[in-house]
């Protein structure tokens, strides 16, 4: 695809037509200039990264070599969680540009004359699908749900540029992918400013100054963004650290959750909402809120990563990143230290290991040895040692009293 530059606005590629092998996405122009589908095996090539390493690394001096370390926070290793999420996102991107078809409600001459009367009428489809778009996905801190999702976008361009179509005239911007972060109040009129903001920035518009100088009031700006969504053909808008509505005023979380089921109803938009478990008391409040959130097929709940292939995988991917004189050969002890010192978190894994790497070159012991393990991880690591020690001992009363990392009696999924 090429690439071009929005005025002011950000850089986007020229849309290219692809053969759709599934007859339900032929003929449509925002479904057709998507990236081709991807296989399992494809979507694990695509995702996974492993920054470049070399062994001469070991012996350059050590003010060098700590600061090496924190390229392995660069490594993306997918796992089955990963897998499923991608599958999500690509299935609930094509389903919501279904019932948005413009060339899909008309004939294609009525299109031409109805678009520059009506511009902002040609993608408001009456027909939308009556099941909920998007889904909801739930997992402990430090799993990657961000990181994950961050890298599954970055396979799709955020804006493409339409121009023609079939030979027909066909000049409109479709922004991919919008993503989000649930203010920490968790008001709907900050998410809408944040909304404008990045469509500005995305498109070059100024939503956001106007919304600022008119002082829009909540209901306004929203039917502003349903308009703004449908204009720009949004593909699906990700709302992440969503438990942040538990901290919204009284009623403000209803409200919140009321204007995703909203977007999606009537303008077609699938909504992926992430958080922390903490968010699960907010998203169960009532089965209409739990319905909209389990979407096409299910939601996902994600725990922590229990001893076995997955766990292996994750320290295999990571584990030749070592900037130590000696290079320390990976044991079955070493990995289950480290699964001890951090209960299968992952975000915690790469820090545990890290730490040890460093305390091993400037100790000049330079070796990882499963004592350098535990101290690293009990000495740097001492705010969140009081929940690593509730897993470790499996202490359901203390798990209880850290929201972030208990999923209590929800079915999670498997890795």
């Amino acid at each position: 695809m090429r690439e071009v530059m929005i005025p002011n606005g950000s850089i986007a590629v020229e849309a290219e037509y692809k053969e759709q092998v599934i007859p339900d996405y032929r003929g449509n122009p925002f479904i057709e200039s998507l990236p081709n589908l991807l296989s399992t095996q494809e979507a694990i090539e695509k995702l996974a990264f492993y920054p470049k390493f070399e062994k001469n690394e070991r012996q350059l001096d050590n003010h060098y070599r700590i600061h090496m370390i924190d390229r392995l926070f660069q490594v993306f290793q997918p796992i089955p969680m990963t897998i499923e999420l991608e599958r999500k996102i690509s299935r609930s991107i094509r389903q919501g540009y279904l019932s948005r078809n413009p060339f899909g409600i008309r004939l294609a001459q009525d299109f031409y004359r109805d678009y520059h009367k009506n511009p902002i009428g040609i993608m408001d489809n009456k027909e939308y699908y009556s099941y909920s778009l998007g889904f909801t996905l739930i997992g402990i801190s430090g799993l990657g749900k961000t990181s994950s999702l961050n890298r599954i976008l970055s396979l799709y361009p955020q804006v493409i540029v339409h121009s023609e179509y079939q030979n027909m005239p066909f000049s409109t911007y479709q922004v991919v992918w919008a993503k989000l972060e649930c203010p920490h109040d968790g008001s709907i009129k900050g998410l809408l400013y944040e909304f404008f903001l990045e469509i500005d920035r995305l498109l070059g518009t100024n939503y956001y100054q106007k919304m600022m100088r008119t002082r829009a009031t909540t209901d306004a700006m929203m039917t502003v963004m349903n308009q703004v969504a449908r204009n720009c053909a949004l593909g699906i808008l990700v709302i992440d650290e969503i438990q942040h509505l538990s901290l919204a005023r009284s009623g403000g979380s209803e409200k919140m959750l009321n204007f995703f089921v909203n977007l999606i109803n009537n303008v077609g938009v699938p909504v992926i909402l992430v958080g922390t478990p903490k968010a699960v008391k907010v998203l169960q409040g009532d089965f209409r809120k739990a319905r909209r959130g389990s979407g096409l097929d299910g939601d996902m709940v994600c725990d922590k990563i229990p001893k076995g292939e997955v766990w292996d995988l994750l320290v295999n991917s990571i584990w030749h990143y070592q900037w130590t004189r000696k290079e320390t050969p990976l044991t079955p002890e070493l990995s289950s230290v480290l699964y001890e010192e951090t209960q299968g978190i992952p975000d915690l894994l790469k820090k545990v290991y890290v730490i040890a790497q460093a305390h091993a070159i400037s100790s000049g012991k330079e070796e990882i040895t499963p004592y350098v393990i535990k101290k690293v991880a009990k000495e740097n690591l001492k705010l969140i040692q009081p929940m690593i020690t509730a897993l470790k001992t499996n202490n359901l009363r203390e798990i209880i009293k850290y929201e972030d990392i208990y999923v209590g009696d929800i079915n999670y999924t498997d890795y």
